[in-house]
């Protein structure tokens, strides 16, 4: 890694916490610091769920506790079981919460007004265009690829927005009942199956098949919306490729349907080739292989 990207980071971290007031006792000038008035922000006038606030927020289960009971010491929030389901742990604004948050925020709106006031427009909207760019990033580096069995929920959530998409976007729809995979291929040691998440929801997934004797094939690649154009579907394939060579691969390939324009360009761009059909799959309408190092 570049030192000097490291350098810009950290300068770049150093400046937005000291002009956001992050560093100091009381955000905002309240009486509380930037963490506990993010959670009072977080659940909001309508309430949210512990384990969902935690998720969002990736905090520690323990320090996100101490945050609660501090919120519920001061009057602000009030902590109990859900109205549907008595197990799941519920945190509501209390009147005097509601009207913190009010006071917050105005605040917030007050202070980055601060930011943009005394600036011409044209650098206002070269700020806030860096801005949007820079949090799509961060987004795209908080994104991890792990493998993951085909039959878990996370897995079974990409599969069915998987084939949403393709049913959508297909000229004849798309029957996932004619897969010419099935799940047991796609667990060691006869495949693999990733799974992209931010947090723990999961935005992307590809397979994987290792067919003795025949080249290692690239199956279910998808990528959400959420996430499109940062990359994630270029490390997911590039993650394939690289366990298809841990296998002892030394060719990929993979079909695709014509209406898949985005990952058309995607193979291409990454360096394969269209070969003629190695299979009878209906939806497909483009073949291709990589040799791999």
């Amino acid at each position: 890694m570049d030192r000097g990207l490291v350098d810009v980071v950290r300068r770049f971290n150093r400046s937005v916490t000291q002009r956001v007031g992050a560093l100091d006792d009381g955000y905002l000038s309240r009486d509380r610091p930037l963490a506990q008035s993010r959670l009072l922000w977080e659940i909001g006038p309508v309430g949210a769920e512990v384990a969902a606030v935690r998720t969002r927020l990736d905090l520690d289960a323990g320090y996100l506790s101490r945050l609660l009971r501090t919120l519920e010491s001061a009057g602000l929030i009030v902590v109990g079981p859900g109205a549907g389901d008595g197990r799941v742990r519920t945190a509501r604004l209390t009147e005097a919460g509601r009207a913190e948050w009010a006071v917050l925020d105005r605040k917030s709106d007050e202070l980055a007004w601060s930011v943009l006031e005394p600036l011409t427009d044209g650098q206002r909207s070269r700020l806030t265009s860096a801005m949007a760019e820079v949090e799509r990033l961060l987004m795209a580096s908080l994104v991890t690829i792990e493998p993951c069995h085909p039959g878990e929920p996370r897995a079974r959530a990409c599969l069915r927005a998987y084939v949403r998409e393709l049913a959508a976007r297909f000229d004849a729809g798309f029957d996932p009942g004619g897969s010419s995979v099935d799940d047991h291929e796609l667990v060691p040691p006869a495949g693999l199956f990733l799974v992209a998440t931010v947090a723990t929801e999961p935005v992307g997934c590809g397979a994987l098949r290792l067919c003795p004797g025949e080249p290692a094939e690239i199956k279910r690649l998808w990528v959400s919306d959420s996430v499109r154009g940062l990359g994630v579907g270029r490390r997911l394939l590039g993650e394939l490729e690289r366990r298809a060579v841990a296998a002892g691969a030394d060719l990929v390939r993979l079909d695709t349907n014509r209406n898949l324009t985005e990952a058309i360009r995607l193979y291409r761009n990454s360096g394969y080739h269209e070969i003629p059909a190695y299979n009878s799959n209906p939806y497909a309408h483009h073949w291709f292989a990589k040799p791999l190092a």
